[in-house]
């Protein structure tokens, strides 16, 4: 998958478009339905029982007949997630008005376990409004009531009425199976981007933990999420990836549960390598997600996330997104006092895919960051000359790379080398290098928001470092102007401003105290 900065970002469809998806979803319901009710594809049920009798293991016939029946236990699954998600059910929703936990109506929909009991199909077909003959059933004047037994019902002769299924398949040369499987996947996916690209709503989450999404989603209850096409996936992962770098961390803390579940709904469904390309976007997703957590301070979280997108990238077998994964996981490490197997994390990352010979940009981008974050993590373990070595690396792959840009999600370039240099300079110690670098560069050369707010900040850390409260205060006044997202959760920002607080008796910052409370904190 090619995550280019250039690749356009696609913005949440208007409410006629979303009406449209709806619209299309009935459309594609109705279709499937007569596709599941038409001669060539006709399932005849005969003895409505309520218990199915296996096949014997000596039967001729066994194997394909249980083929058969397994597959259609697997389409009605997909049948009723899709009527779920135009009905605007959740899991728990659908469960309690047919007497299930969420957990059960997700596995019968994900085909882990067959929808093959009679009574629940039909109590699924009244409660979606589903006609019977979707699932292959015959309409039914008075259905019997109950959850798995029929009551009140006439003993019938041994043998009379046993279960039968009757599956007339077509000629070998017709596309029955071909597409009754793409009217499958068309109804679930126009649900699922239906739902995917529908607006954040605002004040979904408690701004006092905006981290609950992503814990609610790891932890509790599972966002009911469909699949969607895989292009629809990689456009809502894009928009993700770019909010992060517009600093547009409350939205995120909203949508990227949504994208993480219907990115995993997506994986499952898929095959080939089509499952390739929704596991590497899943695991864009979940390092998304860590990129998030590390802002919010919120380390296991962080960690969890990272690890995940770490298998999800290596389900994938993309090798830069893999990368970046192993940049995230090796970021938690760091942060969590595993400074030396970061950065063994971080150069054994960097060593798989260093360039050589031609490299695309992207490649060239990943490698330069992982070693840029590498020198970081060096010098936050006191490792002097092995930051600069590993800065000075960097530096050459960036002049190899040519001017600023975002290939991968990056913002990788000469602009971003610097600003490494100044945080270096700044974890070590050296203040007044911190600020001759910071000096070499013109922030509106630097491409996101998020990066920008982060050098702003680690100005404002050197120069608090180096006992200059007026400079300071004015860094950190630029940072929220590029940035508010970032005065608001980083925690040197807060610290910083208690300190200059403290410190500020003769009120000669002005504005101070307003500062304060913008950013969640209460004036002294």
């Amino acid at each position: 998958m090619s995550s280019s900065g250039s690749a356009p970002f696609q913005e949440a469809p208007t409410g006629a478009a979303r009406r449209s998806l709806l619209a299309g979803l009935g459309s594609g319901l109705h279709i499937l339905q007569t596709l599941v009710q038409s001669p060539p594809n006709a399932v005849t049920v005969t003895g409505d029982a309520h218990a199915e009798q296996p096949m014997k293991a000596n039967t001729p016939l066994a194997a394909p007949q249980a083929a058969a029946s397994a597959r259609t236990a697997r389409d009605a699954g997909a049948i009723v997630r899709a009527a779920r998600l135009a009905a605007g059910l959740t899991l728990a929703d659908l469960g309690r008005r047919c007497g299930y936990s969420a957990s059960q109506v997700s596995r019968y929909e994900r085909g882990v376990q067959p929808l093959t009991d009679i009574t629940l199909l039909r109590r699924l077909a009244e409660t979606l409004a589903i006609r019977p003959q979707a699932f292959g059933l015959a309409p039914q004047a008075n259905p019997p009531a109950g959850r798995h037994a029929l009551t009140g019902r006439k003993e019938r002769p041994a043998g009379a009425g046993d279960p039968r299924v009757d599956r007339e398949f077509p000629s070998e040369d017709g596309e029955d199976p071909v597409r009754r499987r793409e009217l499958l996947a068309a109804a679930a996916g126009l649900a699922g981007a239906a739902a995917l690209s529908r607006p954040g709503v605002t004040g979904a989450h408690s701004p006092a933990d905006p981290a609950s999404g992503i814990q609610d989603l790891l932890y509790g209850d599972a966002t009911a999420a469909g699949p969607v096409p895989v292009p629809a996936l990689r456009a809502a992962t894009i928009r993700a990836r770019g909010d992060f770098q517009a600093a547009l961390y409350d939205r995120l803390t909203v949508t990227l549960p949504r994208l993480i579940a219907t990115a995993t709904a997506t994986r499952d469904c898929a095959a080939g390598d089509e499952r390739a390309a929704a596991s590497t976007l899943l695991a864009d997703a979940y390092i998304a997600a860590a990129n998030l957590m590390i802002k919010l301070n919120d380390d296991p979280l962080a960690w969890t996330v990272a690890d995940r997108a770490l298998q999800a990238a290596q389900a994938g077998g993309d090798p830069l997104t893999l990368a970046d994964a192993r940049r995230a996981l090796a970021t938690v490490m760091r942060r969590t006092g595993r400074r030396a197997r970061a950065r063994d994390l971080l150069i054994s990352a960097a060593r798989d895919i260093e360039p050589r010979g031609h490299a695309s940009p992207g490649q060239l981008s990943m490698y330069g960051t992982l070693l840029e974050v590498a020198a970081y993590t060096a010098a936050v373990d006191g490792s002097r000359a092995a930051a600069t070595e590993l800065i000075g690396e960097a530096q050459a792959a960036a002049s190899r790379l040519g001017p600023d840009a975002n290939h991968r999600f990056t913002a990788f370039g000469p602009a971003n080398v610097a600003l490494y240099q100044v945080s270096i300079a700044q974890v070590l110690g050296d203040s007044g290098t911190a600020i001759e670098h910071a000096k070499t560069l013109r922030p509106a050369t630097i491409p996101t928001a998020e990066r920008q707010g982060r050098y702003w900040i680690d100005v404002a850390r050197a120069y608090h470092q180096w006992g200059k409260p007026e400079p300071c205060y004015r860094a950190l006044l630029s940072a929220e102007r590029a940035a508010p997202a970032e005065v608001r959760y980083r925690p040197p920002v807060h610290q910083i401003t208690e300190d200059l607080l403290r410190a500020d008796r003769r009120h000669a910052l002005t504005g101070l105290p307003g500062f304060s409370r913008r950013i969640g904190m209460p004036a002294a």
